[in-house]
């Protein structure tokens, strides 16, 4: 759009560089071109606005196939006015003087034109192919055939317009019949992941066994070990013990032969000293015997010399006496109490 300012009565447009730009006063052209800049008369001028960049119109159309199916096309053309003169006077490209707005739409004219242009050759090729051909290689064919068509159409030369470029991006049947097309390739797919998570697993199981086998065949070696390390335990203490009973064997035959050698020298010793040790006990039992001959005589004699002496007493002294030898028999008595009876009676019995 071209930028449009005023001053007094005069008006002043600056076009942009991608846009082409006629003025005409009269019916005459007086300046023409890209990038235009310049004063003129909005009550005289008559000017004209032609875009000339490159330019994308997306095209969305539906199309049948071959076996009734129904399928859209999403395309899109890049095209550019090549000749805007020619354009310019097939087509209503002029702007408002006082605005610098375009009066009617002439782009949507173009995009129509090409929209029309395009969906004829590619609903005539799809309409040959089946619904699998046309998802899967109908893309190019249909391209090729929108390119062509577009380049060959002599409408488009005479509006000045030139395709550029024509791209198909997709071809896709409606929603419920594409999910059916998907779904041979999705049970692949699951089938191929249920296939690899089944290969996994089996993986898994087998190494799960590889790791229980290592982990057995530790237990039999360490179980082994130890089995070894008992035995060798058992050996070594059979082996300790024969050679304690080897040790205490020969110390009991070393102290058995000195307990012998001990014996014998005992046993001459002894029979060496008996015949002096007979003599001494014959001499000390023959001592001990008369030593006990005199002894009991003199306690015979010393006995009948005090029973002579205690014959001639008289009965009151003997009593006298044993009751001194009966008291001297008693325990220690601190007090004796004597009544008057037991003092008559005494001296009555010694009256």
């Amino acid at each position: 759009m071209a930028d449009v300012t005023r001053r007094l009565h005069l008006r002043h447009l600056r076009a942009a560089p991608t846009t082409w730009v006629s003025h005409t006063v009269r019916g005459r052209a007086k300046r023409a071109g890209t990038g235009l800049s310049f004063w003129y008369r909005p009550l005289t001028a008559a000017l004209s606005e032609v875009p000339v960049d490159d330019r994308e119109l997306p095209l969305l159309f539906h199309a049948r196939t071959e076996d009734f199916a129904d399928v859209t096309v999403q395309a899109t053309v890049t095209y550019r006015v090549s000749d805007p003169a020619a354009a310019a006077g097939r087509l209503d490209f002029s702007i408002d003087p006082y605005r610098g707005t375009w009066r009617g739409q002439p782009l949507d004219q173009v995009a129509g034109l090409l929209a029309e242009l395009a969906q004829q050759p590619a609903l005539d090729l799809i309409a040959r192919l089946p619904l699998a051909e046309a998802l899967t290689t109908g893309i190019a064919g249909v391209r090729a055939s929108v390119a062509d068509a577009l380049a060959a159409d002599p409408r488009l030369t005479e509006t000045g317009v030139s395709v550029v470029s024509a791209r198909v991006v997709a071809i896709r049947p409606e929603p419920d019949l594409e999910r059916a097309l998907q779904t041979p390739t999705r049970e692949q797919v699951q089938q191929e992941a249920d296939r690899a998570t089944y290969a996994r697993r089996a993986h898994a199981v087998q190494q799960e066994q590889a790791i229980a086998e290592n982990e057995l065949q530790s237990k039999i070696e360490l179980a082994r070990r130890e089995q070894e390390l008992v035995e060798q335990h058992g050996a070594n203490t059979r082996r300790e013990a024969e050679l304690d009973a080897e040790t205490q064997l020969v110390a009991a035959r070393a102290d058995a032969a000195r307990k012998e050698v001990a014996s014998v020298a005992a046993a001459e010793r002894t029979r060496r000293q008996a015949g002096s040790e007979a003599d001494a006990t014959r001499v000390r039992d023959d001592a001990r015997a008369a030593g006990a001959r005199v002894v009991g005589l003199a306690e015979a004699e010393a006995e009948a010399a005090r029973l002579a002496a205690y014959r001639d007493l008289p009965p009151a002294v003997l009593q006298a006496l044993a009751l001194k030898e009966f008291a001297g028999q008693l325990p220690q008595i601190n007090e004796v109490t004597v009544t008057p009876d037991l003092i008559s009676k005494l001296v009555g019995r010694l009256g």
